[in-house]
């Protein structure tokens, strides 16, 4: 499989990249920092080098089989460069893959999108996303949207809980989540799944399994 991940220095991204190459894929991450090319080089990874808020993203796919939009502006930046890349950037992206024939896109969102009006200075962010969520859903692409919950560096468990509309703040730690995404990107039944995503109970593989395809968001414990 070639998986083009964006945001790829990111955290989530770069332990999903060493995931995916560790077992065989053509792991490549989309980058705009030359300085961070040999990081993603020994993360077994091939970085392609992309500015999503200015270049054209299509020279740059490639033979991906799906895309990842695990890009986002950051702690710090303002209103305007969270519409520039939490949502512009997305939807370039997804524009990039319906061009390309690239049918397959999983998106890492956020908990809370539901209650963005009343989330303080996260609220820029969150309807960021939730409009990059809203244009994944009807872009007739085979999506799946993941949700972690608050994000710690603790080890992974390889063990979580998959869960939809909780109003949940738990954490979920980066390696877990990116485990996820590994295997999201594996399941046929995960297309047109959405949930959020927590440490818990359930091996990762088992939990992603246990989706219903097509059926929006479900609970898994």
């Amino acid at each position: 499989m070639d998986v083009l991940v964006a945001g790829g220095h990111g955290q989530i991204a770069r332990r999903l990249l060493r995931i995916l190459a560790a077992h065989g894929h053509n792991a490549r991450g989309l980058i705009r920092n030359p300085d961070h090319v040999a990081d993603l080089e020994a993360d077994g990874a091939h970085p392609v080098l992309c500015d999503l808020e200015h270049d054209d993203l299509v020279p740059h796919i490639g033979g991906a089989n799906a895309i990842v939009f695990a890009a986002g502006a950051g702690p710090g930046s303002g209103p305007e460069r969270k519409q520039t890349v939490d949502y512009g950037a997305a939807v370039k992206c997804i524009e990039a893959a319906q061009a390309t024939g690239v049918d397959r896109f999983v998106i890492v969102s956020s908990i809370g999108i539901q209650d963005a009006v009343h989330a303080g200075p996260m609220r820029e962010y969150l309807e960021a996303k939730g409009a990059a969520d809203d244009a994944l859903r009807t872009s007739g692409l085979s999506w799946t949207i993941v949700k972690p919950g608050v994000l710690t560096d603790e080890p992974g468990s390889g063990t979580v809980d998959l869960s939809t509309g909780s109003g949940r703040r738990d954490p979920v730690s980066r390696d877990n989540v990116a485990l996820v995404l590994y295997h999201v990107l594996l399941a046929d039944n995960a297309i047109r799944a959405e949930f959020e995503l927590f440490d818990g109970p359930t091996p990762a593989a088992d939990a992603v399994q246990a989706l219903l395809p097509g059926s929006g968001p479900v609970n898994v414990l």
